[in-house]
């Protein structure tokens, strides 16, 4: 079994070291040869913002493959949702606990999470130096 996740792409722009690629992303039964009778398949279509350092070596509309490692993959799933997941539990029950109000507990739960994102927002600089993409040609 691969430790890299792919993604085939095209690039749709380069600036400042950065490398965009479109890539789209589809459910596991996208690919199903009945797919589009159940409406079960989905795919969206996404941008992937890769440093590089090599961006004289790209060009815009050529095809390349999108490549991160697992634990990669792994780090992202855990501060995406892992984490908020967390939070979101943790604090729903405190407070039910504290205050014995629904209203009041799954309140309290969701605005836990602004602080949690705001400070991911915040930083996110540092996040994305580990947590990136490289690319590779077809």
């Amino acid at each position: 079994m691969s430790n890299k996740i792919k993604h085939a792409g095209i690039v749709d722009s380069i600036a400042d070291g950065r490398v965009k690629v479109r890539i789209l992303q589809t459910s596991a039964c996208a690919a199903c040869k009945v797919a589009g009778h159940c409406h079960a398949s989905e795919a969206k279509e996404k941008i992937i913002d890769v440093r590089s350092n090599g961006t004289v070596a790209y060009r815009e509309g050529q095809e390349v493959v999108v490549t991160a490692s697992r634990d990669v993959a792994n780090r992202a799933l855990l501060m995406g949702f892992g984490f908020p997941f967390l939070i979101l539990v943790v604090m729903l029950f405190v407070v039910m606990r504290l205050t014995g109000n629904e209203a009041v507990a799954a309140l309290s739960a969701l605005g836990s999470l602004v602080p949690y994102y705001l400070l991911l927002w915040l930083l996110r600089d540092s996040i994305s130096r580990r947590v990136s993409f490289q690319i590779e040609e077809i």
